[in-house]
């Protein structure tokens, strides 16, 4: 396998359906480093559910349109066998990974882990980007570079959200019109809970507004320091709402930064 790349070198990894929020990723990639890869790779690894796996959005010609609309350099759809060539070393996201999304996706933040750090070996890039969409994720992977003292700068990136409030992700392709009305809940009380005065009433909130919506079945909704992913408490200097439920079938996650009034 021989991707020709060249450095420095500024990677977006995806496993397709793109869509504005990749872009902006691919855009903020492109201001770090001169050539931009994007990888598209669906990693059977992360998915705890056969059939979420098989329903995953796939159209990998107009990921390279938008790719290469948003200033990709390179655009990357490497086979399973490439990535896996043997049986790989699962890389363990220990105990925030077996938190929130870990509890009801068992061993899904391990896949992640385990792709990532297979990605990083082959491309070997300076930057990376991961969008905050993603913040346990994205706080997992930071964490697992300066854990391996990977030669990598993490860039984070902020939720790309449609004039709505929704926040964009490849799975709202599965929303229907009612879904989707449904599916504003979720900003609806992120919103709500950030103009609480304190984090136990913006956590009651939270809630509230979630429970309001009889289309949404809420898993979690917690607000947390952002820093370790603890409990957060007034005295918290970096809380962050965060959300999880079902529409149907199809799972959404949100998260925003809460301010609490000023507190801090």
């Amino acid at each position: 396998m021989d991707l020709q790349l060249k450095h420095p070198l500024a990677f977006v990894p995806t496993m397709g359906a793109l869509h504005a929020g990749h872009q902006s990723l691919i855009k903020i990639a492109e201001s770090h480093a001169p050539n931009v890869l994007v990888s598209v790779f669906i990693n059977p690894l992360q998915f705890e559910n056969p059939d979420d796996l098989a329903k995953y959005p796939r159209d990998l010609d107009g990921d390279v349109l938008k790719a290469e609309a948003a200033g990709a350099t390179f655009v990357w759809s490497p086979t399973v066998a490439e990535i896996y060539p043997e049986q790989p070393t699962i890389i363990s996201s220990g105990k925030t990974g077996n938190l929130f999304e870990g509890v009801r996706r068992f061993g899904h933040f391990d896949g992640v882990l385990t792709v990532v750090k297979r990605l990083f070996d082959l491309t070997t890039p300076q930057f990376a980007v991961f969008g905050e969409k993603d913040f346990q994720q994205l706080f997992l992977i930071k964490q697992m570079v300066r854990d391996l003292a990977l030669p990598i700068e993490i860039i984070e990136a902020p939720i790309i959200r449609d004039a709505d409030g929704l926040a964009l992700s490849s799975r709202n392709i599965r929303l229907t019109s009612d879904s989707r009305t449904i599916a504003l809940v979720l900003s609806r009380a992120l919103s709500a809970a950030a103009q609480e005065a304190d984090v136990d009433s913006a956590r009651k909130l939270l809630f509230e507004v979630l429970k309001s919506e009889p289309g949404f079945t809420v898993d979690y909704a917690e607000i947390i320091d952002e820093s370790d992913f603890s409990t957060a408490t007034n005295q918290t200097e970096s809380p962050r709402a965060i959300i999880a439920g079902w529409i149907n079938d199809l799972r959404l996650i949100d998260n925003m930064k809460i301010n609490c009034g000023g507190m801090r």
